[in-house]
């Protein structure tokens, strides 16, 4: 099998209920990489390595896990809130898949193979400053420079760069949990779970929807953790040629219908069309994969329906009828403990939540 083919199949290996011997002759592979990790992380803490504090405080959303788990809604809905607070932050992110070297503010009219597909949505939806650059500290200087007014910055990824120091970090997970629990690449981790016990809170988006995946809510490790179900909340869907245009998905009934998702997990994507009761065709891609016309041409004969990060890489293509379907994060607090933007605030300015 080539590589590629290779490490499309991984996934599926990664989040079956049980280890599978397929993946036995990855486990030395594995173990070296948690030797680097552990490494790695202990240059950091004995501060060989050194970390770089910036003059506002910082704000990491990301993941144990490699591929998307819903971290860009999370970030939009986390820029809102403090935002209505008075609050005037600006995102950093790595700008995965983008090609352009060094550090770079991320323009309305950026195309999505400079910048990446998902700073350019968080440009687009935020409002705020958005900088991208695999330096986070370099990207986080920049921002101040050329924005001064901003006074908090949230990174969008980042939970593995230990070069920026950080007031708080939010571990987001997806109904797929922790799959396996292995590291890279016997599994999906980047980090052991014991890495969680570092975290200010965890965030499912959507619980783990098979009992095999609970450990890692039940385990000691993360047991005292403030922890937070995050919904993914769709009104209407938007006209890709179009945002003024809007639809229902009752309008979309009885038509030809295809769903196509580059995300993390598609399947998410295709149990929210599921959830609006509409039928349709699903054509599942990679995560953060750049689309060509080709790729397309299987819905000439109907109406695609796409993600909102799709969107960004799909609108210069001018398929055919297509329908977006933005959505936003809701995220429920636990009887016992404060909201999440409470917990946050509290971290980084020191107020008691109310």
């Amino acid at each position: 099998m080539r590589s590629h083919g290779i490490a499309e199949a991984l996934p599926g290996l990664w989040y079956r209920p049980r280890f599978t011997l397929a993946l036995a002759p990855l486990l030395p592979l594995s173990w070296l990489f948690r030797l680097i990790v552990w490494a790695r992380r202990s240059l950091y803490r004995c501060a060989i390595l050194p970390a770089y504090r910036l003059p506002v405080p910082v704000i990491v959303i990301g993941n144990l896990t490699v591929g998307g788990s819903g971290k860009t809604p999370l970030v939009l809905w986390l820029v809102e809130g403090l935002r209505a607070l008075g609050w005037r932050p600006g995102i950093i992110s790595r700008g995965y898949g983008g090609s352009a070297g060094g550090v770079q503010s991320v323009a309305l009219n950026a195309a999505p193979t400079a910048v990446g597909d998902e700073p350019l949505l968080l440009a687009r939806r935020s409002g705020v400053p958005v900088f991208v650059g695999h330096d986070r500290v370099a990207a986080g200087l920049a921002l101040l420079s050329a924005h001064p007014e901003c006074n908090v910055i949230v990174s969008d990824d980042g939970l593995q760069h230990y070069r920026l120091r950080r007031a708080v970090e939010i571990a987001v997970f997806d109904q797929r949990g922790a799959g396996n629990a292995q590291l890279l690449p016997a599994g999906p981790l980047r980090e052991p779970l014991q890495r969680l016990s570092a975290v200010t809170a965890l965030v499912w988006n959507t619980l783990p929807h098979r009992p095999q995946l609970m450990p890692l809510s039940a385990s000691g490790v993360v047991r005292d953790k403030p922890q937070y179900t995050m919904r993914l909340s769709s009104r209407r869907f938007i006209a890709l040629d179009d945002a003024r245009r809007f639809c229902t998905a009752d309008e979309l009934r009885g038509k030809r219908l295809y769903a196509l998702a580059g995300i993390g997990d598609p399947s998410r994507f295709f149990a929210q069309l599921e959830a609006l009761g509409l039928d349709f065709e699903a054509h599942p891609f990679p995560d953060h994969h750049f689309f060509s016309a080709a790729d397309l041409a299987f819905a000439r004969d109907g109406v695609l329906l796409i993600t909102e990060k799709d969107a960004v890489k799909c609108v210069a293509l001018k398929p055919s009828e297509t329908w977006v379907l933005p959505v936003d994060a809701q995220i429920d607090a636990t009887p016992d403990s404060h909201t999440l933007l409470e917990l946050i605030l509290e971290r980084i300015n020191g107020r008691a939540p109310a």
